[in-house]
């Protein structure tokens, strides 16, 4: 996470804090943020001593061996960093595409250079190029490879299957993207259409002697082959499954027609599919999630519970309507309240990443739209306060991380002669909350781990 974003969060905790109970939750908040750190977290994920690494449970000895570093995704700066600070001089150098590069904090052995992002553009293929063109030139036999995955890493390392081209997988995203795709759906087609995802980095990577893949999760309950499309990791969905989704979604028409053909194509065998489970090529990497929504949460448990609260973690896969998600948890705080034992001090923690139908012209997000539904269920009751925010620093159309909410908000919005109701069907939650005082604005954290949420009770 930016040192800017940490200190907003500091002072966040200073300015919003109308109550201790207030304080408590974004400080319980704050420590999840950076548990997500990606600096900190590949830091951790590497232990060394002298020329001898561990990743995970597995332990080399350099020697001979050169470390080559490569990734891509949206927390790819800070997992650079993180990396040269765990390995130093063993790394002999690498190639890692970011959406934007901070001057202030480059590697010194590790190359970034800027990809596209949400939609893969030319950038993307210059950047993805010099990629494989390093790994191409220089990882040799017996050398260890680290590749650091994170969210964006679909839009920002892509080189299209032949003979497509760059703007006709653009394309067929977007009619997938306009047409509500789902993540999982949008990866299903995008591996199909790559040279380099679903396990189809591994091709290229084939003269190293281990393959190790740190990840930051965006994705809700981890699955390694949808984060970034899967570029290490075998892959478990088809040809058949990517022409079911554009079928699904109604955009088979509308998909550019040298797309179709390709996908039919894999229908026929006439062009291999993805690396599947069992493949040889597989064996030789090793895939650890080293930041996620769920160990997040476990760290908000943990500083919850050195804050004196009886605390839970309810679920890292919260989905769902943010205002309907907010209006259940404010049901769930009605009868924590009613029947928690006298004196005792409850947190309930929870992660994912809810939905917003949109239909109103406002600014706000669902992080946001979660809290005001939240407040709006909880009206008048005393003792209670829900923070919801943003891993990323980033809710919807924004500026804004997430909010601040209690059972006072409705009436006092009243008094400022602002209606909670209209705001949230108008999608304006910002505005309602910036108002009064409770949008929480961090600016980009640099790292994606979905979305955290405190529920607080005494």
């Amino acid at each position: 996470m930016s040192e800017s974003a940490i200190s907003k969060l500091v002072a966040y905790r200073k300015t919003l804090a109308r109550t201790r109970l207030h304080a408590d939750a974004l400080e319980v908040l704050e420590s999840g943020l950076r548990a997500a750190d990606p600096e900190f977290s590949v830091r951790k994920a590497i232990a060394r001593s002298g020329s001898r690494v561990c990743i995970s449970d597995e332990c080399f000895a350099v020697q001979d061996r050169r470390v080559h570093v490569v990734g891509f995704g949206k927390a790819g700066q800070g997992m650079s960093l993180g990396c040269e600070s765990a390995l130093e001089d063993l790394i002999s150098g690498g190639v890692v595409i970011v959406p934007s590069i901070d001057p202030a904090r480059v590697p010194r052995r590790i190359e970034l250079v800027e990809g596209n992002h949400p939609i893969p553009g030319e950038k993307t293929l210059t950047a993805s190029r010099r990629l494989i063109s390093y790994v191409e030139e220089n990882v040799g036999d017996g050398d260890v490879v680290i590749v650091l995955i994170s969210g964006g890493g679909s839009a920002l390392f892509e080189i299209p299957y032949p003979p497509l081209t760059l703007d006709e997988v653009a394309a067929t995203t977007n009619l997938l993207m306009k047409a509500g795709a789902d993540i999982i759906e949008l990866n299903t087609v995008r591996k199909h259409l790559s040279l380099v995802k679903g396990g189809r980095l591994l091709e290229f990577l084939g003269r190293s002697h281990r393959v190790f893949s740190l990840i930051i999760s965006d994705v809700v309950g981890d699955p390694v082959e949808f984060i970034a499309s899967g570029p290490t990791e075998a892959d478990s969905t088809t040809y058949r499954d990517a022409y079911e989704v554009l079928q699904r979604r109604d955009v088979w028409n509308s998909t550019p027609s040298s797309v179709r053909e390709l996908i039919l194509s894999g229908l026929s065998g006439k062009i291999p599919d993805t690396p599947k489970p069992g493949h040889p090529i597989l064996s030789r990497v090793t895939n650890v999630v080293v930041s996620s929504n769920a160990i997040s949460l476990l760290e908000m448990e943990k500083k919850a519970r050195e804050l004196g609260y009886k605390a839970t973690v309810l679920t890292s896969m919260m989905v769902g309507e943010a205002r309907e998600v907010g209006r259940f948890l404010g049901g769930i705080a009605r009868h924590v309240a009613k029947y928690k034992k006298p004196g005792e001090k409850i947190m309930l923690l929870l992660g994912g990443e809810t939905t917003v139908t949109v239909r109103g012209r406002g600014i706000g997000g669902r992080n946001q739209e979660l809290c005001v539904g939240f407040a709006v269920s909880v009206r008048g009751l005393a003792n209670v306060v829900l923070v919801s925010a943003g891993s990323d620093g980033v809710d919807g159309n924004s500026p804004a991380a997430g909010g601040i909410c209690d059972g006072y908000l409705v009436d006092e919005a009243l008094r400022a002669g602002l209606d909670p109701h209209k705001y949230l069907s108008d999608n304006n939650t910002y505005v309602l909350l910036s108002t009064l005082g409770r949008a929480i604005v961090t600016g980009p954290t640099g790292t994606n781990v979905n979305d955290l949420v405190v529920l607080a009770v005494e």
